[in-house]
């Protein structure tokens, strides 16, 4: 009878700790309860990895209850496809000793997905009849790159079908895109999941452009998790690829309305942006919003004005070599020579300023904090298990009927 009962009791505990889970503690497994309402099934982790640790791989392989309920995980697809990170890895490298550009391209690519509802490879997704596109937001629509996701997708296809998600296939491109371009290698988990609809009208809407105030810019990172600290890492992003005049001409010939150049950039800079950038009588107002977001390190494309512009290299020429990216950013705001609005507005706010301070000083101290703020963006509100899909083409999402064909009888 006493064995019947402990059977019952183990059975009983089996079902519930299946239905509510586990959480490991501090050295302590105590049941919980799964929380309601985040796309992952998860609370996503409120506390920043800069707060009580300074090691990079400690804090990330730290076991708190938080990041043990995410389910990615390293080598995800060790099983289902061994060499899905060495094509990946491949692929890029090919790309960029052909086209450097590429690099800035991917790492936009990747923020633009992520900081509209999480990395989803929704950004990726064409419209067609019952799915208006986020590449159609005006702040994407120069975005670059999405033919190198599709290629790489399509080598993965080729191996494993059906198996790598776009999502996956962006973040990790997107890191060995940073690490091509002089940027630190940070480690990343899989097992994302693509979106199934798209963002427009929240793209449209919640990317900040390059003439945000730093008010505009700190509300809209902090809603997502990111302090002033991991914010201001992040933009060091432009410190490599390119700009168009039409994005911070205002602030040499017009700033503010008052018909003169704005008095935070340097005289000597002016001047030498003059002579790339001639005056405009369509010169934008920093109020205006238009153009692409931050922070992001290929402003290419059309200008919003509507053609063809002078264009501006954001690395300088490599200034420093690879081993200054995102330092020379730094260094050259503290000298009062932030090419957009937005980036010199990171030095008129104490709590910002003393970042850019810090950065443009100690290049280990920026390389780990990218690092950092680049793998908490990774892993930013993404879809796991059966919250998401695995496409079979990056742009386009799969509709039921496909799904149904993919399922084994």
């Amino acid at each position: 009878m006493m064995r019947f009962i402990i059977t019952c009791l183990v059975i009983a505990l089996s079902v519930y700790v299946a239905y509510h889970g586990l959480e490991y503690d501090h050295g302590f497994i105590r049941l919980t309860t799964r929380s309601p309402g985040n796309r992952t099934g998860v609370k996503a982790p409120e506390k920043s990895p800069f707060d009580d640790n300074d090691d990079l791989m400690t804090w990330y392989m730290e076991e708190d209850s938080d990041h043990q309920s995410y389910s990615l995980h390293y080598d995800f697809y060790q099983d289902s496809c061994p060499t899905a990170e060495r094509i990946i890895t491949i692929g890029i490298r090919e790309v960029y000793a052909a086209n450097p550009s590429v690099a800035p391209s991917l790492i936009r690519l990747l923020f633009h997905d992520c900081f509209i509802e999480g990395c989803d490879a929704s950004v990726l997704l064409d419209a067609d009849e019952s799915l208006t596109s986020e590449k159609e937001a005006s702040p994407n629509q120069s975005l670059k790159g999405f033919d190198v996701i599709e290629s790489i997708k399509f080598e993965l296809e080729k191996v494993c079908p059906g198996v790598v998600s776009c999502a996956d296939v962006l973040v990790l491109a997107a890191r060995e895109a940073v690490l091509m371009a002089g940027g630190p290698f940070y480690p990343l988990e899989t097992g994302r999941r693509d979106s199934v609809v798209a963002f427009k009208e929240i793209a449209e809407r919640e990317l900040p452009s390059p003439q945000a105030s730093i008010s505009v810019i700190l509300a809209r990172f902090g809603t997502r998790g990111f302090n002033e600290r991991e914010t201001v890492s992040l933009f060091g992003a432009h410190s490599i690829g390119i700009t168009h005049c039409t994005f911070f001409e205002d602030r040499l010939y017009n700033f503010s309305g008052t018909g003169k150049p704005d008095p935070d950039l340097d005289q000597g800079f002016q001047q030498e942006l003059k002579t790339k950038c001639p005056y405009s009588a369509s010169a934008p107002s920093p109020s205006t919003g238009v153009g692409p977001s931050i922070p992001a390190s290929d402003y290419g494309g059309v200008s919003s004005a509507g053609g063809s512009d002078g264009v501006v290299d954001l690395s300088y020429n490599n200034e420093g070599g690879e081993m200054n990216f995102g330092t020379r950013y730094y260094r050259r705001l503290m000298q009062k020579k932030g090419l957009m609005y937005a980036d010199q507005q990171l030095t008129g706010r104490e709590e910002t300023e003393m970042w850019v301070r810090a950065y443009a000083s100690d290049t280990p101290l920026f390389r780990r904090d990218f690092a950092m703020s680049m793998m908490k963006l990774s892993n930013y509100h993404v879809l796991t298990g059966p919250l998401g899909q695995v496409r079979t083409t990056c742009s386009k999402e799969i509709c039921v009927t496909q799904l149904n064909s993919l399922v084994p009888k």
